[in-house]
């Protein structure tokens, strides 16, 4: 449940609030002034939420209601779709370990990946600590999930990188490729960038959204040649805000003509991230200090960065196999 708003009644005082269906209560108080109204208040509406058991749907839609707008919104439909059959009619208190571990295994057992598993138990894990976060319920249950799959090793060689960027197909798919490539950003920032974050002058692009959008992986880059002359072309004949439109609106998904495009190009294994993880690798193999990639990707911590591409470095571990030279052969005298 909302939190609730204290108002006037015809001459008195009211206590509202919408509960997580989108149902909107209303009950009037019997207290004479603001602060007796504001206890009269409180009273009710404990009250209420007490004797109304939350279920994991409710709080699942109310999460929605509160994100609408943003990409979890989106995501969520789909996760829903296999989380609230199994988890939607429970009270969060009643989820146990084992409830989380069977759910685990019969994903499996249809084929599903791990990461796949662990995104969508993720969301639950999620609205469920938000709700205690807003005192919907006393305590958010733990929620077990697989652990973190390895570091993807596919990337994009630059033969790889040129055949895909050589594909003929649609224009604004071709764009999304490039941007994602040249600024290493998640495939959900690029297709949110909007034109006021593109300074053509200070030559940077700004992947970040302003207040309480998504910040996860997202930095300031700058604008190489390659994209300046893309970005220029695409802003010519720019019919909305954002930078990769189609029809002159924003764009929700290019999963189809992504995959069509690597199709073309004769790639196999190759997802949007895969791109985003070929421009770490091409920076770390040039020789790009790690603390620069790590900002370049907005990571906030190097560590990660190091632990994932460290080893793409030339040099990594080079002075460590130097100083394991044993037996070296000696000069004839």
């Amino acid at each position: 449940m909302s939190e609730y708003r204290v108002g006037r009644l015809r001459g008195g005082y009211c206590v509202t609030w919408t509960d997580p269906d989108g149902g909107r209560r209303r009950y009037k108080l019997d207290a004479t002034t603001p602060t007796e109204a504001e206890a009269e208040a409180r009273s009710i509406f404990h009250q209420a939420a007490a004797a109304r058991a939350l279920t994991v749907s409710d709080i699942w839609s109310a999460y929605r209601k509160d994100k609408a707008g943003r990409r979890i919104d989106h995501h969520m439909i789909d996760t829903g779709k296999t989380i609230l059959p199994v988890f939607g009619a429970l009270e969060p208190h009643q989820i146990t370990t084992q409830d989380c571990r069977d759910y685990v295994e019969k994903r499996r057992a249809i084929g599903r990946k791990d990461g796949t598993i662990r995104t969508e138990l993720g969301h639950l894990r999620t609205s469920l600590s938000w709700a205690e976060k807003h005192r919907m319920i006393e305590h958010a249950p733990h929620i077990e999930r697989p652990a973190m799959p390895s570091p993807k090793e596919r990337y994009l060689s630059r033969a790889e990188i040129d055949r895909l960027l050589s594909v003929d197909g649609d224009p604004h798919i071709r764009l999304a490729i490039l941007l994602m490539l040249t600024t290493a950003g998640r495939v959900g920032a690029i297709l949110e960038l909007t034109w006021d974050r593109v300074d053509m002058i200070r030559g940077q692009i700004n992947l970040r959204l302003e207040g309480e959008g998504p910040r996860k992986g997202r930095a300031v880059v700058p604008i190489n040649n390659t994209l300046r002359a893309a970005l220029v072309a695409a802003k010519a004949h720019a019919m909305s805000e954002f930078v990769v439109e189609y029809a002159g609106g924003q764009i929700g998904s290019i999963k189809t003509g992504f995959r069509n495009a690597c199709a073309k190009a004769g790639l196999k294994g190759v997802t949007p991230h895969v791109l985003r993880h070929t421009a770490a690798v091409h920076m770390v193999e040039a020789g790009v200090p790690i603390l620069e990639v790590a900002q370049y990707l907005g990571h906030s911590n190097p560590s990660v960065t190091f632990s994932t591409y460290g080893r793409f470095s030339p040099d990594h571990l080079r002075k460590a196999a130097d100083a394991l030279e044993f037996g070296k052969l000696r000069s004839v005298q």
